[in-house]
């Protein structure tokens, strides 16, 4: 019985690739205006440590590293199992039961955008006026992902 339980549970982990590529987009970008402005415009990289530009892509790139790093740290993703849907990072566990659940509506994208990160899930909730947003486009395996929340809204018999 234990074992049934654990294969039927569902990991989706946050999808970091924005955060990995914009790191690596603004440092690769830093560096070639350091290189393009030392070497071909001032001929030394000595005057370059006054331009104000230089001090903006810093801040660029840090906050880009800071943000990556924060959240590695986080840690976030989700959980579906037979009997909840869990949002779990490393602080905190939302938990919403399957007999919490009214309706699940997934919106599929229009025929003019077909931009996937556009693409949403709503979960109402019995007790919450408001209900749970997901983006399956942040999670890994989104398509696995809209594929067993649709499975769920058949059991719970929304068509």
């Amino acid at each position: 019985m234990n074992e049934s339980k654990e294969n039927t549970k569902k990991v989706f982990k946050y999808n970091m690739s924005f955060y990995y590529q914009s790191t690596i987009i603004y440092f690769i970008v830093f560096i070639f205006y350091v290189v393009i402005r030392g070497e071909f415009i001032e001929n030394s990289y000595k005057l370059i440590t006054k331009d104000p530009i230089i001090y903006s892509f810093i801040i660029i790139v840090s906050v880009s590293v800071v943000s990556l790093l924060y959240n590695l740290y986080i840690n976030r993703y989700l959980e579906i199992t037979e009997e909840k849907i869990s949002f779990i990072n490393r602080f905190a566990i939302k938990t919403f039961q399957f007999d919490q659940l009214l309706e699940i509506k997934i919106s599929y994208p229009r025929q003019r955008s077909r931009n996937r990160a556009f693409r949403l899930i709503r979960i109402k909730l019995k007790y919450r006026r408001r209900p749970v947003i997901i983006r399956p486009y942040d999670y890994e395996n989104e398509e696995e992902l809209i594929n067993k929340l649709t499975e769920l809204n058949e059991k719970l018999g929304n068509n």
